[in-house]
């Protein structure tokens, strides 16, 4: 199997990302010298239940305007940006897809949030910041292509402060059959690195982080598959949406993760631990 790393390039690397963001927004209608948060919605949420999900993590988190917060596998900075814009807080992402960093730097600077939200290319594997230097670490949607579970966990656990807060969205293996693919993180098996809900959780918690919530989200993630392909069926694709990103086969891995669910494939669930 590859390393860490290369997973993550292999699935995530993607040419002329920002030429693709910009025709999707002038194609939906949108002034790119006037964008907000609303608009970039259909791209910046890359996890399932979208906004809502990052809500109600930003709500589990308790965020203060005097917090600094990581995310760790930040993407387009999506999560990042809305963090900022809401709770008034400082927000630095790291993503080892280069591409999605230089686009999301471009983002940040349209929604005039570049003086709270600092995007950097990395690994989660190797963080590049201090120890005990944050107060809130996010990560949605990002273990998934690690194999190296230990070793993202301790980098977390490394900079969080002490009685700092991790707060997690995540898709987890179940024990029954095995997930179709494709899906959103991965083209085949050998790009994913899945784990149990068991698994995750232990390793977590051999981190020295202690585990204060774990909460399944799979019906209402289902519900939310269902909503958006329901939407496609009637609609077909929106000039601007997460296809962009997930490519010319975006309806099958959104149908394959949907199925995943529904069939006890697969798991999702938000939580919260303190170091």
């Amino acid at each position: 199997m590859p390393n860490d790393d290369d997973l993550v390039n292999r699935q995530y690397e993607i040419g002329d990302l920002w030429q693709k963001i910009e025709a999707g927004l002038k194609a939906a209608g949108k002034d790119l010298n006037s964008l907000t948060l609303d608009d970039l919605a259909p791209i910046d949420e890359f996890h399932t239940r979208g906004r809502a999900a990052t809500k109600e993590l930003a709500d589990m988190a308790k965020l203060k305007p005097s917090d600094l917060v990581l995310d760790v596998g930040c993407g387009l900075g999506g999560t990042a940006r809305y963090l900022s814009e809401h709770y008034q807080c400082r927000v630095r992402g790291i993503d080892l897809a280069e591409a999605y960093i230089t686009a999301g730097k471009k983002l940040t600077e349209r929604v005039n949030l570049s003086d709270r939200v600092e995007l950097n290319y990395g690994s989660a594997l190797d963080l590049p910041y201090e120890d005990k230097w944050f107060d809130i670490v996010f990560t949605q949607h990002v273990q998934m292509n690690i194999v190296d579970k230990h070793r993202f966990y301790a980098e977390i656990a490394r900079v969080l402060k002490p009685g700092g807060r991790f707060i997690f969205h995540d898709v987890y293996l179940c024990s029954g059959k095995p997930p179709l693919y494709p899906v959103p993180w991965a083209e085949d098996e050998s790009i994913s690195a899945m784990v149990t809900e068991e698994q995750a959780r232990s390793t977590i918690e051999e981190m020295g982080l202690a585990v204060d919530q774990w909460t399944q989200k799979v019906p209402d993630s289902v519900k939310f598959f269902k909503r958006v392909l329901a939407r496609i069926e009637a609609k077909g694709l929106p000039p601007f949406g997460i296809h962009l990103i997930l490519g010319d086969n975006a309806e099958d891995k959104l149908r394959n993760h949907a199925r995943n669910l529904s069939e006890n494939r697969l798991s999702v669930v938000v939580g919260c631990a303190h170091k």
